[in-house]
């Protein structure tokens, strides 16, 4: 991958690849880097099942990308719709190639709960936790999990998870619990792949960069003091955020890329409680607990 980079973006990355008679699952279709994916890897060839709050905001999208695929209603902080989600998939009869888990929350400047957990936690990691898991079944056997996390792990608790805090009730500030749902994002990625042993399959993080997108729509005023004293010239545009997820989703070349965590279209190194196999285990059992009773 030495040609890609910082800037390359998601037209470059997938440039020769064909993904005719592929279906690829969406996150978070209708905006940002998920709308920029769907369009790039649909231009590609890929059926697109795109995943939104509401099916109409999905299809929406698709029909003015003008890529072929379905849209499916997914709040990925209600369980129940992302249950009826991987029905509904699962109704497509159409064996997924990949899972690209891209959409998210962040920052959010107070602390709010929903079904006992964290809202950032439970959108962002367990939301897509039930989706991959109900749907891995349905995984070709080259199938991949791409799982956007972020640099901001790093700005979780130094113990990594804090698991007797998942409601955020003993500690909250939104930037920590951002980071904590993203090294969530990230471990997920890690102790899914270690199952995914001996099979073709593949799971994998990434940090897509730092973008300007609707993300950061809860703490605009933070947000806008971070891209304020940012050199501009470490700010991506949407179709570079989106490059590292395409090129993890689409290029043939990268199916032993399993395991690892990239960033601007190469792997790169984790600190941390993210290199912490232990952790990743911890957070998969506990999570299917949750799950059971979500």
């Amino acid at each position: 991958m030495s040609q890609f980079s910082f800037s390359s973006t998601a037209e470059e990355v997938t440039a020769g690849v064909d993904l005719s008679g592929q279906t690829i699952v969406i996150t978070g279709v209708n905006s940002g880097i998920g709308q920029e994916s769907a369009r790039v890897l649909g231009s590609r060839g890929a059926y697109i099942v795109g995943l939104a709050r509401t099916a109409d905001k999905a299809n929406q999208a698709l029909s003015a990308l003008g890529v072929e695929g379905t849209g499916v209603a997914c709040d990925l902080s209600e369980p129940a719709t992302v249950r009826a989600a991987v029905e509904s998939v699962r109704g497509l009869k159409r064996p997924l190639d990949v899972i690209l888990c891209n959409a998210g929350i962040m920052a959010l400047p107070e602390r709010q709960e929903k079904h006992g957990l964290e809202l950032q936690f439970l959108t962002n990691h367990m939301g897509h936790f039930l989706l991959v898991t109900g749907l891995l079944d349905q995984l070709t056997d080259a199938g991949r999990v791409v799982v956007v996390s972020s640099a901001a792990y790093r700005m979780a608790p130094e113990e990594g998870i804090v698991f007797d805090d998942l409601d955020g009730k003993k500690t909250y500030a939104g930037w920590r619990q951002y980071g904590q749902s993203k090294l969530a994002n990230l471990l997920f990625a890690k102790e899914l792949h270690r199952r995914f042993q001996g099979t073709g399959k593949m799971a994998v993080a990434l940090h897509p960069g730092v973008i300007k997108t609707n993300l950061g729509r809860h703490d605009q005023a933070g947000v806008d003091k971070i891209f304020a004293d940012m050199d501009p010239a470490a700010v991506k545009s949407i179709p570079q955020g989106a490059a590292t997820q395409c090129l993890l989703a689409a290029r043939p070349d990268v199916q032993n890329a399993g395991g690892q965590y990239w960033a601007d279209c190469q792997p790169a190194e984790v600190k941390g409680p993210a290199l912490d196999d232990g952790l990743a285990k911890k957070l998969w059992e506990t999570s299917e607990a949750l799950a059971a009773k979500l």
